[in-house]
């Protein structure tokens, strides 16, 4: 049995599991970006969000869509960790899901946390989609192709476990790397450069997930579906690369709603 479909009541294994359902980067993954953002907030946005977070912080929270999937009453939000993109197509051309995906729900989240006449408890939950939402849209296969949902209908050998793409994607790539999210984030944060993080925050949530888009070719290159150093190594830069880009830009986003005037320009992908 694959480790992401076991139901053993293991820690380890439930989080694993979240992780192969629909949660781009697992929880190590998602803290990261939740710590990048952190240190990229200016002080009005660190104010505003303390309101609403209370004593957890952005890595905390950033897991919270997941971890609400096992509760009925956000059955309905299943859908919003991703969207499906065909290769010959663009978001604004796809078929859209009418129970929401991750482009709508991360510019419909933005609009609950940017009004400050909205209930607390909207506003908080809008925040803690938003970090989460993020993360999930700079991963390759959360802007997937429809008829492999995303990767999770391609079977392969990860070092020698049966596994499909999507678990590699989500969490067999950092899982693999040993590596904390405090010392991910330590090691990347220093190598965004003031220009890099103008250019990345100059970019809207449609622009992010076009980029996903066109990262999709290099992931589905799998040979003869037994990866392991090879394929890691080979990925890994992309993987860094993504996870550094969605914490500077949680932050711009965050800067932005909560008090800057916006400066990502609209866009028609």
């Amino acid at each position: 049995m694959r480790l992401s479909k076991s139901i053993a009541p293991c820690f380890a294994v439930v989080l694993l599991s979240i992780a192969s359902n629909a949660s781009a980067w697992g929880p190590t993954g998602h803290r990261t970006v939740g710590r990048i953002a952190e240190h990229h907030l200016n002080p009005r946005t660190e104010r505003e969000v303390q309101a609403l977070l209370g004593t957890e912080t952005l890595p905390i929270v950033s897991i919270w869509a997941d971890q609400i999937r096992s509760d009925s009453n956000y059955d309905h939000t299943h859908t919003w960790h991703y969207t499906s993109v065909e290769d010959d197509e663009t978001y604004a051309t796809s078929s859209k899901n009418p129970e929401g995906d991750v482009i709508e729900a991360l510019e419909r989240m933005a609009a609950t946390l940017g009004n400050p006449q909205k209930p607390h408890k909207e506003r908080r939950e809008a925040l803690m989609w938003i970090v989460h939402l993020v993360g999930d849209i700079h991963q390759p296969l959360h802007v997937g192709r429809a008829d492999d949902r995303g990767g999770n209908e391609i079977e392969v050998e990860w070092f020698r476990e049966e596994q499909d793409l999507h678990w590699v994607w989500d969490a067999g790539l950092i899982l693999r790397r040993e590596i904390s999210f405090s010392e991910l984030a330590e090691y990347l944060l220093p190598r965004a450069t003031h220009e890099d993080i103008d250019e990345w925050q100059s970019t809207g949530i449609r622009e992010w997930a076009r980029e996903s888009h066109e990262l999709r070719p290099q992931v589905y290159e799998i040979g003869d579906g037994y990866l392991s150093w090879g394929y890691l190594e080979a990925q890994w830069s992309t993987v860094e690369h993504r996870l550094l880009q969605a914490g500077i830009r949680l932050a711009g986003l965050l800067n932005e709603i909560l008090g800057q005037p916006p400066k990502a320009p609209a866009s028609t992908w």
